[in-house]
């Protein structure tokens, strides 16, 4: 007698070590081996379906409380609020008049997220929690973004035109962080929890702070999930500090003693 085949929930299993900068190219296909993947895109309906696909393994990736597939298509409102963003975006860019925003407006209530149908969001974006999350009209944001809860991507007034963010690839935004205004902030940023960035930001740079100062850190890419290795610019300040003062000190006993 035939056996049909059982149907997994577990995770994908992946170490953290292996993910921590997922390349385009692979981050789909081994990852969620359960979905078919699209390799030569050309249809949009197809081009969409990829796009899908990388958002919903992403999560596996960022979250290491994600324990199946079954969990996070059900009760990850970040995926949920992605999925109707992409089908308002789709029908904004038609200028299909009303119905983006009944959808973003649905979105919102359901998920506690904001996303506006003119915002640009690019493939593989993760947004953990969500609550209080809000991305303006002529935000952009890159592939692979984590952002977390309470993040504010906004204008700085009521001018017209681009007036929101644009942010890079590989971007982390942490839980409470405001980012205004028509600013780029490059590839592989980490934006500090509750700083607030006016100012564009180099890549491989880390932000942190009100307003956000820059500490950029070029020689190495820091794991999106090792928060705690936010550099503490007032701790490095006092350290050099403290060394000068000793090395001051030394020399004035040396001065007395000769």
């Amino acid at each position: 007698m035939r056996q049909s085949p059982r149907l997994s929930l577990t995770r994908p299993s992946r170490s953290l070590a292996e993910i921590a900068e997922p390349h385009p190219s692979t981050i789909a296909a081994d990852t969620v081996p359960d979905l078919p993947l699209v390799t030569h895109v050309t249809h949009p309906i197809a081009r969409a379906w990829q796009t899908l696909q990388i958002d919903f393994s992403i999560i596996f990736e960022r979250d290491p409380a994600a324990r199946n597939w079954l969990e996070v298509l059900v009760c990850y409102p970040g995926w949920h609020a992605l999925v109707l963003h992409r089908l308002a975006h789709w029908l904004h860019v038609r200028r299909v008049s009303f119905f983006p925003r009944l959808i973003a407006h649905v979105a919102r209530l359901f998920t506690g997220i904001e996303i506006h149908p003119g915002a640009t969001i690019g493939k593989g974006m993760f947004i953990d929690h969500g609550m209080g999350v809000v991305i303006g009209e002529t935000a952009i944001v890159g592939d692979y973004a984590l952002i977390y809860q309470g993040v504010t991507l906004g204008g700085t007034g009521k001018e017209s035109g681009k007036r929101h963010p644009t942010l890079g690839n590989h971007v982390v935004v942490g839980a409470g962080a405001k980012v205004l205004g028509n600013i780029q902030v490059g590839d592989y940023v980490r934006v500090g929890a509750g700083s607030i960035v006016l100012r564009d930001v180099p890549s491989t740079c880390t932000v942190v702070g009100i307003p956000g100062r820059n500490i950029c850190r070029r020689d190495q890419h820091v794991c999106p999930l090792d928060h705690g290795k936010i550099p503490d610019v007032q701790a490095d300040a006092v350290r050099l500090l403290l060394d000068r003062i000793e090395r001051l000190e030394q020399e004035l006993k040396d001065l007395k003693n000769q």
